[in-house]
Formats: C-alpha cells, sequence, structure tokens
C-alpha cells in the first residue's frame, strides 16, 4: 500500500498529463440520495461473472419504488426462464440508496449470458453454472508472477503485452537489489535482497506486506492438504502461468517460494547487531518516478531499519513454508526453519523496534506499534511446525488466544497490521499437538467470528459480509471483504454449514458486480471492471504504450478517507460504499497490492472447488 504520503512522489518523473480515463463511467454512481451524483449504469445489480449452479442467486435493484417489483430472468435468447417479486430493502446504509432484493435461486439450468430485468432496467449478462471461477483462479495467482522482481516475465507465460526485462537486477544501475546499503546510520554494510514481489502502485518490497501475502499463497495449498473433499489439481505442477512449472513442485509454492527466497535474505546475518532480525523494507531512496518500469528505475535503492514486527512475519512464514517444503526440498525447507526459529528468538530479544509511521520517503511506511498479533502467529506457525512446548505455551499464555474480537477484528479483519486470525486459522485447521479441548476451542474462535460475518452478509442489501463499526470503509476495504470471506470459507470447512458458504458467495456477488457501484473490482472479470488501477507500470492511462493492469488485479475499492487529490476531488460527499473512482492516480481507492491479491487467490481457488465436476463435489 503506498499511503497517503506518496501523493508528494506521484509527479516524480512524470512522462505526461494524465490522460482521460477510457472507463469514466465505471466509478461513478447511481442516482440517488448519495452524492456526488454519476451514472453507473443498469440499477439492477448482478455478479457480473455469474453464480454457481446450486448456489445462492440474489441481486439487488436501486430504485425510489417502496413497494415490490416484478423481476424477470431471461435467457441469452430472451427466452423468460423465471420471475417474481423483489423485496423492499429500505435505505442501504452504506450506499444512501434505496434499494429492493430479488432472489431467483431456485434456477439451475446452466448457460451464458442470462439477464434480469426489472421495471424495464435490464442488468450485465450474467452465467450460471459450475465452472465460473477457474480462470479467475489462474488470473489472481498470475499477478504475483507479473509482479516479481529480478527475473524477466516471459511473453511465453503472460502475452507479449506484459512481458518485460528484469526489474531492480544485478545489470540494473547500482546492482539493483543485489548490492544494496542502508539507509544511513542502519547498518554499515551492503546486503544482496534481490527476487520477491513488488508491493503495490509502487515498486518497494515490504516484510509485513510479503509475510501475509505469501502466508495466504501457502494456506490456499495447504488447505487441500488438510480439508476433506478440497480441490488441489488445479494449484500443482504445470497448473499455474510460473516459469518453474514441470519440476515436480507444486506451481502455488513455487511462486510462494520466490517471496520466500527474497524474505530470508532480508534477514540481518549472524555477527551483525541485530542478527536474525528483518530489515522492515527496501525501495528506492525517493518515490518512483511515475509511470516507471522497474528495469528502467534509475533510483539507488536502500534498506531501512529492521524491526520487530518484520522479523516476526518472517519467523511465522518461513515456519509455514518449512512444513509445506518438506517432502518438495527438505534442505530450503531446513533453511527456513532455522531463520524463523532465530528470527523468534531475535524478536522476543528485542520485542519493541517499532517501525516509524514517519518513515515514509520512497516508499510506505508500514508502522506498527502494535506486534502481540504478529508473536501470536509466529508462535503458531511455530508451534504447529514443530510441535515445542516453548511455541505452545506462548499461543495459549497469549492474551489474544481467546479474544475473537482481537483475532478477527469485526469490520478490518485480518490485514497486515492484524495478523493473529492467520496463526488461529491454522491452529484450527492443520494437524498439531494441541489437545482435542484446545483444538475445539480455536475452532469455536473461528466459527464464532464466521457467525458475525455471516450475520453481516444477511443484514446487507448487496450480501457484503464487511460491517465497519462506524460504517466508513477502509483502504482496501476489499481486502477486508475478502479476508472475511476467507474465516467464513474456514468455518465452511470445519462445519459445512450453508450459512458460512452463502455468505462466501454474496460476497463474491458483491466484488464482481453486485455492488452499489454496479462494479466488478477486478480487472478482466465482469462487464464493468475496474482497468486503470494505480500502478508504476501499468499505466496505460497515463502513458497509452503501457498496459492497463493485468487480468486478475483486484483494486483497492470505496475507501472513505479519500487520502489522493484525484478522489477528494471526484467523490466529496460520497457514501461509505460508494468513495471509489476507477482512475489511475486515485491511489487511495484504487491501488493494487500483493497483499489484497493474495485473499482473491486463496478465495478463487475455494470457490473454483465448489462446482460439480471441477471441484469433484456440489456446493450443498
Amino acid at each position: 500500500m503506498v499511503g497517503a504520503a506518496v501523493a508528494a512522489g506521484l509527479t516524480l518523473g512524470a512522462l505526461a498529463a494524465p490522460a482521460a480515463s477510457a472507463a469514466d463511467h465505471h466509478a461513478r454512481h447511481t442516482a440517488g440520495t448519495a452524492a456526488p451524483k454519476a451514472d453507473t449504469g443498469s440499477p439492477v445489480r448482478v455478479n457480473q461473472v455469474g453464480y454457481l449452479t446450486h448456489g445462492p442467486k440474489k441481486g439487488t435493484v436501486v430504485t425510489p419504488a417502496t413497494k415490490p417489483l416484478t423481476w424477470t430472468l431471461r435467457a441469452a435468447d430472451g427466452t423468460e426462464r423465471a420471475s417474481g417479486t423483489t423485496t423492499p430493502a429500505g435505505v442501504d446504509p452504506s450506499s444512501r440508496q434505496n434499494v429492493q432484493t430479488f432472489d431467483f435461486g431456485k434456477v439451475t439450468d446452466a448457460g451464458q449470458g442470462y439477464t434480469v430485468t426489472i421495471d424495464g432496467k435490464k442488468s450485465e449478462p450474467f452465467a450460471i453454472g459450475d465452472h465460473l471461477y477457474d480462470s479467475l483462479r489462474s488470473d489472481a495467482l498470475a499477478y504475483f508472477y507479473h509482479n516479481r522482481s529480478g527475473i524477466k516475465i516471459d511473453a511465453d507465460l503472460v502475452g507479449s503485452t506484459y512481458a518485460r526485462p528484469a526489474g531492480h537486477d544485478k545489470a540494473a544501475p547500482h546492482r539493483g537489489d543485489t548490492d544494496v546499503p542502508c539507509v544511513k546510520g542502519v547498518c554499515d554494510y551492503r546486503r544482496n535482497v534481490a527476487g520477491g514481489w513488488y508491493d503495490a502502485g509502487d515498486q518497494g518490497k515490504y516484510v509485513v506486506n510479503g509475510g501475509i501475502s505469501v502466508a495466504q499463497l501457502m494456506s490456499a495449498y495447504e488447505r487441500t492438504r488438510t480439508t476433506k473433499g478440497a480441490y488441489a489439481a488445479s494449484l500443482g505442477d504445470g497448473r499455474l502461468r510460473v516459469p518453474e512449472r514441470g519440476n515436480g513442485v507444486p506451481d502455488i509454492l513455487d511462486e510462494a517460494r520466490w517471496e520466500m527466497d527474497f524474505l530470508l535474505r532480508m534477514q540481518v546475518p549472524k555477527g551483525k547487531p541485530l542478527a536474525g532480525m528483518a530489515f522492515h523494507k527496501v525501495h528506492d531512496k525517493q518515490w518512483t518516478g511515475f509511470p516507471t518500469r522497474p528495469d528502467q528505475d534509475q533510483q539507488q535503492r536502500e534498506l531501512h531499519k529492521p524491526s520487530t514486527a518484520a522479523t516476526l512475519n518472517l519467523a511465522a512464514s518461513a515456519a509455514q513454508s518449512a512444513r509445506l517444503f518438506k517432502s518438495y526440498d527438505p534442505e530450503f525447507a531446513a533453511r527456513c526453519l532455522h531463520a524463523a526459529r532465530a528470527a523468534w528468538d531475535a524478536a522476543k530479544a528485542h520485542p519493541k523496534i517499532y517501525a516509524s509511521d514517519k518513515d515514509s520517503t520512497g516508499g510506505g511506511a508500514y508502522g506498527d506499534r502494535s506486534v502481540g498479533d504478529e508473536f501470536y502467529w509466529a508462535a503458531a506457525e511455530l508451534f504447529i511446525t514443530t510441535g515445542d512446548h516453548g511455541y505452545a505455551k506462548a499461543v495459549l499464555d497469549s492474551p489474544l488466544h481467546r479474544d475473537v474480537g482481537a483475532l478477527f477484528p469485526r469490520g478490518g479483519g485480518m490485514s497486515w497490521a492484524s495478523t493473529a486470525g492467520l496463526g488461529a486459522l491454522d491452529l484450527a485447521t492443520v494437524p498439531n499437538k494441541l489437545t482435542e479441548r484446545q483444538r475445539a476451542e480455536a475452532r469455536a474462535m473461528v466459527t464464532k467470528a464466521a457467525d458475525r460475518y455471516a450475520a453481516d452478509s444477511a443484514k446487507s442489501a448487496y450480501g457484503v459480509p464487511y460491517a465497519p463499526k462506524d460504517g466508513t470503509y477502509e483502504w482496501g476495504s476489499n481486502s477486508q471483504v475478502l479476508n472475511n470471506m476467507v474465516v467464513l470459507a474456514t468455518a465452511h470447512d470445519l462445519t459445512g454449514k450453508d450459512r458460512y458458504l452463502d455468505a462466501v458467495l454474496r460476497g463474491m456477488d458483491y466484488l464482481l458486480g453486485g455492488n452499489p457501484l454496479n462494479q466488478s473490482y477486478v480487472t478482466g472479470h465482469g462487464e464493468r471492471d475496474s482497468h486503470n488501477q494505480h500502478h508504476r507500470f501499468w499505466a496505460h492511462q497515463r502513458d497509452h504504450r503501457l498496459p492497463h493492469p493485468a487480468p486478475g488485479s483486484l483494486a483497492g475499492g470505496p475507501n472513505s478517507g479519500l487520502q489522493d487529490p484525484v478522489a477528494k476531488k471526484k467523490l466529496k460527499g460520497c457514501a461509505p460504499a460508494m468513495c471509489y473512482t476507477d482512475s489511475l492516480m486515485a491511489f487511495s481507492t484504487n491501488e493494487i497490492t500483493i497483499n489484497w491479491n493474495a485473499p482473491l487467490a486463496w478465495i478463487a481457488s475455494y470457490v473454483d472447488g465448489l462446482g460439480g465436476g471441477t471441484a469433484e463435489r456440489p456446493v450443498r
């Protein structure tokens, strides 16, 4: 996440003035009580990708009417397939729209090009079927290869539009990330910190963002090993767009390893001050010019002060990596476990080395002065992997262990700054040495959190499992929706209860167009998709020689804070769920990041396995 401080750096090295958006109509909201007024197309809101054959099928219509209306479902050839009446829902507080809802869940005939018409207004087309999310899973995971640092991005894997030379490799100015000095006063040596993923709209690499991202990719794979009936083949060797395909290792682990290798390089070496700790981040000395492809970046890269939070991110992700790679590369697994233990010990010795909120020159600060959640997560992963009593004690003695609200915050959910839930989910699902009673307690924490998210979804006219306490939407609200969906999906794995699964699928409806803006927030998926997200080299709106974001890129979504000039100007007075514009420079609502695409990849893999045939099991 670039953060508000980027505003001062966005104009550095600009090649041209911002061009007019080719999709201005994407980022405006419907007429009604919410300001500012703008056009979002049809008032009939549906999941623009589609609905699983035996899953819930609901939508929303924005209308001044207060009495029920007639809805009609038609096939692509215009044939009427079903009809019914809407249910008035009053004013939706997230959008200030008067809305009604409709339900066509009894329809199970597979097909493309369905539409729903209400009061003469027709929805965007959508599909019904079992195999709707295979391409979303593939695209969401390809996002990480697209954003790899230190390696050529191959046209054979991503197409010529997105191919590029390696960024920040040894041939780059100042040897890129292969020979990086510290910020003055932090260290007197240089480090090779090549590899990993570029974080977001900038080209920084942040351990606290990388940690949660790589953990969620590994968890998407680990779920297929620990959950009965989970579909594993789509994440296996030869199935994803990675150059390592065919090496006998599941492709999703190959992608995770690219980041893990970088995280390991960020550890302070033995014999140096703060040995075992992890540098918080590496990025350009000043904000990277806009737009700039990474192989064209001329700036010196710098390492920033180690932090306790970064160190615990390394400990947690490396411990998880150790158990997952053990059967594929025992030597690498052992290296990961050694690094994880060293990081834990270093964090215990230095528990209050906090990243500063003011360290925002050239990159996001990612300041975090509350690291109890990172300690809990790291202890949980180390305990699951090793079974050691000391790590178990750290988990069970943590004040977070039985605090569902701390593990899974009601509105905000898991994030780079709130990671304890990652540990709780794994304690509940991955085999470990907790007693049966303790395992039951861990599972109960997950289901209790899921109960709240499911209730939020059921209460919302748009079905979204996201209800921040004060009603305002956070920076990256779409990732919060997705992380709540991860909890819901895990609860469904544990219990088989339909209310959790329904809330997951309603969350997909929201993200893919069934929302107040009639906007699919995932590039390439849905008729009205975001495709001008904030990114340093996917910047077509600013320079037409550059591409739009690749398919599968998730926009951050509505953000009540409006921390950039474009959003402030275009969205002043917006209702929370309307505070979004698909504009390149509206970074506070339209950035893309690894830690937002990671839960998208997790959920896309989950829902891809729900349809009959693909998943080898039905939704219900």
